[in-house]
């Protein structure tokens, strides 16, 4: 079966591996941290505002193709989901992050690559980004394609296609938003930000499990 996914299934399967990458200690996540993840405003573009039903559609997208589902194992009263990529695919550790910031964040060149996989996995040069890039491009079917150049770039950008063929011309042509270096100061933050997403998250699900208990002796 051939995977074509849609915007949304996209940007879900994103967020699980970049959290699965990131945060591994709030890894799986619940439906309520799912949707956090995919409507947050940093490493996103587009950014969105999908809600429950939307993410829970896009998990039942992704579980058709194996490439996500309910955690195996969990031991919580609430569902917790995680990405089967290496279940799938077999990538290795940089194969993984440049899909993954590729799905979060649509076409990039191999520099901007580079800077927002950092988190991921450290390349330690544009020459180990173009490897990884290569072996998703040798793959049968090919994971991702090279565009065009744009006029007055150095650089050609690189898109996944899990999302089945793409018009190069026509994204070729949309702009690429330039690098910006993320220094350690804002790792830290961007950690954080994410730690109390994930912490709001589990205090919301503890308030739900709470109103369900108190319901029982009403």
């Amino acid at each position: 079966m051939d995977i074509v996914l849609n915007a949304v299934e996209a940007r879900v399967l994103g967020a699980l591996i970049e959290k699965d990458a990131t945060t591994p200690d709030y890894y799986p996540l619940s439906l309520n941290a799912l949707v956090n993840a995919c409507n947050q405003k940093n490493n996103r573009d587009p950014v969105m505002a999908l809600d429950e039903n939307a993410v829970r559609d896009a998990l039942d997208g992704l579980q058709q193709f194996n490439l996500a589902g309910p955690a195996r194992g969990a031991d919580s009263r609430v569902t917790k989901y995680e990405h089967r990529l290496q279940e799938v695919f077999n990538f290795s550790r940089g194969e993984t992050a440049v899909i993954c910031v590729l799905l979060l964040r649509g076409p990039q060149t191999p520099g901007e690559l580079r800077g927002r996989t950092e988190r991921m996995h450290a390349f330690e040069d544009l020459d180990a980004v173009q490897a990884s890039l290569q072996k998703l491009m040798q793959r049968e079917p090919p994971l991702a394609v090279m565009l065009p150049r744009q006029p007055g770039t150095k650089e050609s950008r690189y898109a996944h296609l899990l999302s089945g063929p793409i018009d190069a011309a026509e994204i070729a042509a949309q702009p690429s938003a330039s690098v910006i270096p993320m220094t350690a100061a804002d790792a830290r933050v961007a950690r954080l930000e994410e730690q109390v997403a994930s912490l709001q998250s589990e205090v919301s699900e503890l308030k739900q499990m709470f109103e369900g208990f108190r319901k029982q002796f009403e």
